[in-house]
């Protein structure tokens, strides 16, 4: 099996393309068409058009959670792709917000309302189980959380019914090629952590190879003990490309870039790539 991937989106951006906060990757494997995310706003469309992605051919969106950099640019993909159904977990729809230290608590959650989306041709199909889009692509559902390294950050929260809650992010999942080679995993954030979601996709599978893991692994602000932690398990697991970014924060991909040599390679807004390499 070939897989091609397509980085619409993405917070830094090779030449000529429009970088922002978020990601957004075309997939296109398994004779099917499939958008990851949808970027923070309109960075998405722009580069599609730069790139020749023609979006009304895609066969169907999937979320990997409801924060706004992951389905901002919802909106603007509906009107230029027409009707399409749009995979994730029923919790993309909480009300979600953010109060880090020194910030004033802001809203992060999808910017639109579901009414609206669906009068442009959105058709949410929300399932907490894993989802098979084609015999050999699917998504994973919730994530459990195993390691004991890796957790939810805590300055993300909900909103429901007048209380104010953590937000375990049961929306966050990731999506699955089981190709001849091995898996790969394609993160949207990857809040559960990236060791997490790759043995989840494992057991799902009953595929120990994981080729390559592409995305955001959500290490940003990790401590100095999770990262030694995260890059033994990558090696223990064998994984030969990692295509980090977004939520990956500079200290960590220095710090694998260093320990993982060759494997590690950066995935910005207007790369297109083909697996396996």
């Amino acid at each position: 099996m070939e897989i091609e991937i397509t980085t619409l989106s993405e917070n830094t951006a090779n030449y000529g393309f429009r970088a922002e906060w978020g990601i957004s990757m075309l997939i296109e494997a398994d004779g099917k068409k499939i958008m990851m995310d949808t970027g923070l706003s309109n960075s998405a469309v722009y580069n599609a058009q730069l790139l020749g992605v023609d979006l009304k051919e895609i066969d169907c969106i999937v979320l990997s959670h409801g924060h706004a950099d992951h389905t901002g640019g919802l909106r603007d993909v509906l009107k230029r792709s027409g009707p399409k159904e749009i995979f994730a977990h029923p919790d993309i729809w909480t009300k979600k917000y953010a109060n880090r230290h020194g910030e004033r608590e802001r809203f992060i959650g999808i910017p639109f309302a579901r009414e609206e989306l669906e009068a442009l041709g959105g058709s949410f199909s929300l399932s907490r189980e894993p989802v098979k889009l084609s015999e050999n692509i699917m998504t994973t559902g919730e994530i459990p959380m195993i390691t004991e390294y890796e957790s939810i950050e805590p300055v993300m929260f909900i909103k429901e019914n007048g209380k104010t809650t953590p937000d375990p992010l049961n929306d966050d999942l990731a999506l699955i090629i089981n190709a001849d080679f091995g898996l790969v995993v394609v993160l949207g954030c990857g809040h559960h952590g990236i060791i997490n979601t790759l043995q989840h996709a494992r057991k799902l599978t009953g595929n120990d190879v994981v080729y390559a893991v592409i995305g955001g692994p959500h290490l940003i602000g990790a401590s100095p003990e999770r990262l030694p932690l995260t890059a033994a398990a990558l090696r223990e697991m064998g994984v030969q490309k990692i295509g980090l970014s977004h939520c990956t924060g500079f200290p960590a991909s220095v710090y694998l870039a260093q320990e993982l040599g060759d494997a590690f390679f950066l995935n910005n807004a207007g790369s297109r790539f083909r697996l396996p390499f």
